[in-house]
């Protein structure tokens, strides 16, 4: 199937689905066929509404169409509440590179369920690179605060962790990335992960895309985003514990970080004092920052961002010398 997507014309095959291929607690799968459906744009909600993600343009060149991404949906990570928590694994397009790449799927700390051929646009640049992306999702705000959330994602970093030879990838050379709420949960996993015990998984690289790196000014009681998000609304005093830019240590995993100048929903300010503290301590660090994009990048945005991301994940995972946006 051939598509246009921010004006470079990408083909991609039929997406191959296997439903519960691997879990924790069964080996039995159920596959199914899906035709691939590569939409032009993704809708993905934050702290007020709905941010686009957008035209995907971060397609450095087209995908054969005799290749077909197989995928291993809804894998069982852990449960809550007698409720399974599941993620996805999008095996990479072409010959794996051995990594593994987790994404937040995250937007204002909701974490919805959508069909793998939906989450395409989202994955597909990485999975073109050679990288295995490993869709998280996790408990979802009203009912969930963020405290609980970040456990659930290090719950989903163990369980790929501890089963990475059947996943196929190094389990110390796992890499990270979200948007927005998503953004926060990955630099969540890349500043506190490697400070744990000696044998706790790590992180080894993060990309986050306009995140939230202090909470405080978000959980405020004067402040109106704290009633529309309740994720937000855990103790006051806990509010330096799940920020980022509060957790910088020396250990930290290199970060990489994309924003919008003209974000009013989560200012450039959030990533400008991340890279400020990184660099500090000694983290390798860097800031693309998009001129004139808000919560949200149009194509030639997206183009950008794709391409520093993945630059990153071979510079620090592969160990290539190409530098972001290079």
């Amino acid at each position: 199937m051939k598509r246009k997507a921010g004006g470079i014309a990408t083909e991609i095959g039929p997406i191959r689905v296997d439903r519960d291929s691997i879990s924790s607690n069964r080996g039995n799968s159920i596959s199914s066929r899906f035709s691939s459906s590569l939409k032009r744009s993704l809708t993905i909600s934050w702290l007020c509404g709905a941010i686009l993600v957008g035209t995907i343009g971060g397609f450095s060149s087209a995908v054969s169409q005799d290749l077909k991404p197989r995928v291993s949906a809804d894998i069982v990570y852990g449960h809550k509440d007698g409720l399974a928590m599941t993620m996805d694994r999008f095996e990479p397009v072409g010959k794996s590179n051995g990594i593994g790449l987790m994404f937040m799927v995250s937007g204002g700390w909701v974490s919805s369920w959508n069909p793998p051929e939906r989450m395409m646009p989202l994955v597909a640049p990485m999975l073109q690179k050679g990288y295995t992306v490993f869709a998280i999702r996790h408990g979802s705000s009203p009912r969930y605060l963020i405290p609980e959330i970040v456990s659930d994602v290090r719950l989903a970093h163990k369980h790929i962790v501890e089963n990475a030879k059947l996943f196929q990838v190094d389990p110390n050379k796992l890499g990270v990335y979200g948007y927005s709420a998503g953004g926060h949960l990955s630099l969540m996993l890349g500043t506190t992960s490697n400070d744990r015990s000696s044998d706790a998984p790590r992180i080894a690289a993060v990309v986050a895309v306009f995140p939230p790196t202090d909470l405080r000014p978000y959980m405020e009681l004067s402040n109106p985003l704290r009633e529309k998000f309740p994720a937000l609304k855990f103790e006051l005093s806990k509010g330096v514990d799940y920020s980022p830019l509060l957790q910088v240590t020396k250990d930290d995993a290199p970060v990489l970080m994309v924003h919008g100048d003209k974000d009013e929903l989560v200012p450039l300010w959030h990533s400008e004092k991340m890279r400020d503290a990184l660099k500090e301590t000694g983290v390798a660090n860097q800031l693309v920052v998009i001129e004139g994009a808000a919560h949200g990048f149009d194509a030639a945005g997206n183009k950008r961002m794709f391409d520093a991301m993945g630059d990153w994940f071979d510079q620090h995972l592969l160990g290539l010398t190409t530098k972001p946006g290079e």
